[in-house]
């Protein structure tokens, strides 16, 4: 069998060890990375990316590097990769002469920027060029000093200030205009949506199977890809744990699948995304092992 031969062993070894090395950043490099791209999704495949990459790095370089920092310039690198791959608005000079508050901000001020910057919409970010952007996420949202942000981004101090200071006044704007907007009701879920996650919830699993395509694609985020049968497998794992319910939901404007721990919760302990394609399921995203993609996932679920 594969799984005993030898060198497969040791590759998985050593992918597992990477992974548990990388465990207690990733949930930081995901806030990031969802900022950057303006979607959790997004931002997790970034991050996919960027543990990819930085696993086959790290070999190749003459000494370990400090960790945490050397995974937010692998992720700041492929986040703007994937911004150029979608065409997105990459660049706005950042001039020698730019403005920023000549007087240091006080604590006051700080504590207000990082809170806005918390609370707004993910998607209030792609507003901000890049340089702008990074610089109020790792300042405002990670907490990272102004000297720290300027190694990571390779800029001078006072080109961190600049755009620090262009970035929070022009989210304090999207902020004013978040708080006068109305909030969206919710509609119904789409009818093969709320099919599946009645049968699911119920453990008819031949119904579930029933409304998938014959060439159904999973990918069990950071952990599993499967594809056509070999996917009845996903669902005799979720037959023998109990730490799910369904419940329809929507992530901005996407329907998606909410996973509550039980019934009685009204907070999503991970999420699912289901790809549709007439009346069959033809790919299922569950990021069951990535759970700190909801702390910034803005999901409305179904009303009961």
């Amino acid at each position: 069998m594969l799984s005993s031969d030898p060198p497969f062993a040791e590759l998985r070894s050593a992918r597992e060890h990477f992974l548990a090395l990388v465990a207690e950043v990733r949930p930081d490099l995901h806030r990031y990375c969802a900022r950057m791209t303006g979607s959790v999704a997004d931002g997790e495949d970034v991050v996919q990316e960027t543990l990819a990459r930085a696993y086959f790095m790290l070999p190749e370089l003459p000494a370990m590097p400090e960790l945490r920092p050397w995974l937010f310039r692998v992720a700041h690198n492929r986040a703007l990769d994937f911004l150029r791959r979608y065409e997105r608005r990459m660049s706005e000079p950042l001039e020698a002469n730019a403005p920023f508050v000549a007087e240091e901000l006080t604590t006051a001020d700080e504590v207000v920027a990082a809170q806005q910057a918390v609370a707004l919409a993910l998607g209030r970010f792609l507003e901000l060029p890049p340089v702008p952007r990074s610089c109020v996420i790792l300042k405002d949202v990670l907490g990272h000093s102004i000297e720290e942000i300027a190694v990571l981004l390779e800029l001078a101090v006072p080109g961190v200030k600049a755009a620090l200071y262009r970035g929070r006044q022009r989210l304090r704007v999207a902020a004013v205009d978040d708080a006068n907007a109305t909030t969206r009701s919710t509609s119904a879920p789409s009818p093969l949506i709320a099919r599946y996650v009645e049968l699911f919830n119920a453990h008819d699993w031949d119904g579930v199977r029933a409304l998938l395509a014959d060439d159904v694609r999973l990918d069990l985020v950071s952990r599993a890809q499967r594809r056509g049968r070999e996917v009845g497998e996903y669902m005799n794992n979720y037959e023998v744990v109990h730490d799910w319910h369904l419940r329809a939901a929507w992530l901005g404007e996407r329907e998606v699948i909410a996973v509550l721990r039980d019934p009685s919760r009204t907070t999503a302990a991970y999420f699912i995304e289901l790809t549709l394609e007439g009346d069959r399921i033809q790919h299922i995203r569950d990021y069951r092992y990535v759970p700190y993609i909801t702390h910034d996932a803005p999901l409305r679920l179904e009303l009961p």
